[in-house]
């Protein structure tokens, strides 16, 4: 047996490992290393669960201390230092400025878990079933996630009928740049729509697995507005763009709403550990004593990194004014490579630091990914046909491998296309 034919025994689910097909052992920042050495620049960066890089020193410092002098590990919901210290961090630092006076709740370890306890609060909340989401949002992979997730594939995957849900095109889809929610309307004003009234409406600011399609700030807070006329709860999952992907801690920032429940995990622990995170408005918080709970719902490591993120790159606005400055040049470099193909065969995509390519033909994505780690650069592919090669780069990323990055990818797109 050599030394890869064990991972034969992982189940075909696996991904990741087909498209990168090497050995990884370490990583520092934005590189990661094979076990024989070899250096592979990160523009992947976890799918989003690694916004401060790999092994990040200020937060692996924290993180070692607190292992080395025996702290908790694993706790439940009971009260701990490491979660008071993380409580008070995100109270002190994200939520009090941002004048947001957020419950929070420890669903489990994962984003999927905070999108089920997102539905099932809402739920609670009205007594109603239904849930209005959008073309191309993802979710998770849990059935009440996958229910609200558009992915024809991934949904097939639940085996079962998902139901209690109704899509709704997501963004400007009228080519005006106007938001139109007229239709939606005339279902809710009308008794005899057939449309029974929702419970809440789940959005995601940025669709990061659907393709980087953005929603206009006009859209957003006229989904918030048409919320409020009917009674409908607001969730944003602030998944995968949260955390400062966009720019601002939270993605919805810039559009001037405020969201009823929000939805956080990836790099909420700043460390990649896992962590799951519900804000929700005080007045929703009608659960009883135990009646949502899960073994690995406050993980006390992932308490110790992220409070620590808070506090190394949250006290001041340097992060959020860096990745502005970032995303400025990587809009501008990749409408140079676009502009650069023959026909437009390509678009940019995203907001912020979660931007990408489109590509219009065949699996011109996937050849473009696929270029790219033979030259060392970790990409992946999105949307319902994976037609966006998605760019993810840590938001503390040096201008020196950003530029050597998007020289890569600007290669492979032209030996791609």
């Amino acid at each position: 047996m050599n030394d890869t034919d064990v991972f034969a025994i992982e189940s075909e689910v696996r991904a990741y490992s087909r498209a990168w097909p090497v050995v990884f052992d370490s990583a520092r920042g934005s590189t990661l290393r094979a076990e024989d050495g070899t250096p592979y620049l990160d523009f992947f960066s976890g799918a989003g669960a690694l916004n401060y890089g790999h092994n990040n020193p200020v937060l692996k410092r924290a993180l070692l201390r607190y292992l080395e002098r025996d702290g908790l590990t694993h706790a439940l919901d009971m009260h701990t230092v490491a979660k008071r210290d993380f409580l008070r961090a995100l109270k002190e630092i994200v939520l009090n400025p941002r004048g947001l006076d957020y419950t929070i709740a420890l669903p489990g370890p994962g984003g999927t878990n905070a999108v089920e306890a997102a539905l099932k609060l809402a739920r609670k909340n009205t007594g109603r079933h239904q849930v209005l989401s959008f073309t191309n949002g993802f979710h998770g992979m849990t059935l009440g996630a996958l229910a609200v997730t558009g992915n024809t594939a991934k949904r097939a995957g639940a085996g079962l009928p998902l139901g209690y849900t109704t899509p709704l095109p997501f963004g400007d889809t009228t080519g005006s740049g106007e938001p139109d929610f007229g239709y939606l309307e005339r279902l809710l004003g009308d008794s005899g729509s057939g449309l029974d009234r929702p419970a809440a409406a789940i959005v995601e600011t940025v669709q990061g697995e659907g393709g980087l399609n953005a929603a206009s700030f006009a859209w957003l807070r006229a989904l918030r507005e048409i919320c409020d006329r009917y009674g409908v709860l607001l969730i944003v999952d602030d998944i995968q763009m949260g955390c400062g992907r966009t720019g601002p801690f939270f993605s919805f920032e810039p559009a001037g709403i405020v969201p009823d429940i929000v939805c956080l995990s990836k790099s909420i622990s700043g460390y990649g550990l896992p962590m799951g995170l519900l804000l929700f408005a005080p007045e929703l918080d009608v659960w009883a004593p135990g009646e949502h709970s899960g073994t690995f719902r406050g993980s006390s490591p992932a308490f110790v990194t992220a409070a620590e993120a808070l506090r190394a790159f949250w006290l001041d606005d340097t992060l959020t004014r860096n990745t502005a400055r970032l995303a400025g040049r990587l809009s501008a470099r990749l409408g140079s490579i676009a502009g650069s193909r023959p026909g437009g065969a390509v678009a940019v995509k995203g907001r912020g630091l979660a931007a990408g390519l489109e590509f219009r033909g065949g699996d011109v994505a996937e050849k473009v990914c696929a270029l790219a780690f033979e030259r060392r650069l970790l990409l992946e592919t999105s949307g319902p046909r994976d037609q966006v090669v998605k760019l993810l780069p840590a938001l503390t990323i040096s201008d020196t491998e950003f530029e050597a990055g998007l020289d890569i990818l600007a290669s492979a797109v032209a030996d791609a296309v």
